[in-house]
């Protein structure tokens, strides 16, 4: 159990870890894109006013402070960028052109990228790797389009966006081999409480061994000697009460262990259900209920043998118990995609109308005032939920209709 806490604790801080850098980088990846896609705005408007001049000359606001995030764009930025200049008449006809600051484009092709833009009929986009702003001349004869190389900004946002995620996984590394590291001594004070608890469960369950044993024999002495009575029938009872929830004590506080390593072998658990249908046949014969059974032969499991058996007896006891009288009971098992499905279907008197699965909380009783009328632990469900998980199985339990309850146990075939 506390090296299934521990994993639940470098889970929980490993996903917090990663949506904060998730977040944190992702915040930057987008700040950046956003910052340069501004700043090629900004260029674009810049070398379209230029072209359009009739006077040509940077505008003055090109050295005001746009913040951080903004920053200007100088005149030696704007000299030394990367574009091409396209005029084109009313008409559609190309006019102009200007390709002296890029070598890689040739008149005809940015003859073609200009007609495709204008064909758009929008002021700006995006062609290939150049993006592009438009406005009419003063005269309104022309449209000027500026075309401005973005590639190298492009590769400036991939290699911050690799460069941040190969440092964000290697933060994430060296953040989960922290979390192991710490993990132990931050769970340490829970550690020493479950191991305390236990301790002192298993401590007193054998403490409590002998006591019960002689209050037992006692019993049976006294019964010879004096006769049966109902107080030493009462005595009776509440002795194998006791001695039955201090087992299932032991058996929960050895499985909270998480490292039990028991005997397994291959168990047919068509037959192994069967042998334990037996020894519920006369409880419930004297409640009157019928047992109704669809078992699927050679239904073949890999585990220990005693713990499987506890656990079908656990909830074949829960069923007869709380069954009302004359009522019925419905077990079938069957093969279904690997796995070995147990079904305990039985009416339920009183039943709880809180959610099912709360019938394996430690101590659950559906009546409020925890009476014994039916002379259950409260503990059984919850021991019987350890074995399944020990098997890498479940159980989970459902209501159907007004008065039924089904139990459904899952366990890996062989």
């Amino acid at each position: 159990m506390i090296k299934a806490l521990q994993k639940k604790f470098i889970v929980a801080a490993m996903i917090a870890i990663t949506v904060l850098l998730l977040v944190l980088l992702g915040m930057i990846n987008t700040v950046n894109a956003w910052s340069t896609e501004q700043q090629s705005d900004r260029m674009l408007t810049m070398l379209l006013d230029n072209e359009i001049s009739l006077a040509p000359q940077w505008p003055p606001n090109t050295r005001e402070d746009r913040g951080f995030l903004a920053p200007p764009v100088s005149e030696d930025q704007a000299m030394s960028a990367v574009y091409f200049c396209v005029r084109i008449s009313n008409s559609g006809v190309v006019t102009k052109m200007d390709v002296s600051r890029i070598v890689s484009v040739t008149e005809a092709d940015a003859e073609e990228m200009a007609l495709q833009a204008y064909g758009q009929s929008r002021d700006s986009g995006k062609i290939r790797h150049f993006r592009y702003r438009a406005a009419a001349t003063p005269s309104g004869n022309d449209t000027v389009f500026v075309f401005l190389d973005t590639s190298t900004q492009t590769v400036s946002v991939l290699r911050v966006l690799i460069l941040s995620v190969l440092a964000g996984i290697l933060c994430w590394l060296l953040m989960l081999l922290l979390v192991i590291l710490l993990s132990k001594k931050a769970i340490r004070p829970i550690a020493v409480n479950l191991e305390k608890q236990k301790q002192f469960i298993t401590d007193a369950g054998h403490e409590i061994k002998t006591p019960l044993a002689i209050i037992l024999a006692n019993t049976d002495a006294m019964e010879l000697h004096s006769g049966v009575s109902k107080w030493s029938q009462n005595i009776r009872a509440q002795t194998v009460r006791l001695n039955g929830l201090m087992q299932n004590l032991l058996t929960l506080a050895k499985l909270d262990e998480g490292n039990v390593h028991l005997d397994a072998e291959a168990i047919v658990l068509s037959q192994l259900l069967e042998e334990s249908l037996h020894s519920f046949e006369e409880a419930a014969e004297l409640k009157g209920i019928s047992i109704q059974k669809e078992i699927q032969p050679d239904v073949t499991i890999h585990g220990n043998r005693d713990s499987i058996a506890r656990l079908l007896s656990i909830l074949m006891d829960n069923a007869v118990q709380y069954s009302p009288p004359e009522g019925r009971i419905t077990i079938s098992l069957q093969l279904a995609e690997k796995q070995a499905v147990l079904r305990i279907k039985n009416a339920c008197e009183n039943r709880p109308a809180e959610d099912p699965g709360k019938l394996f909380d430690r101590f659950y009783r559906g009546d409020s005032a925890r009476t014994q009328k039916s002379g259950g632990y409260g503990i059984g469900l919850s021991a019987a939920r350890a074995i399944a998980e020990l098997y890498k199985g479940t159980i989970t339990a459902q209501y159907e209709g007004r008065d039924w309850i089904i139990f459904t146990v899952r366990l890996p075939s062989t």
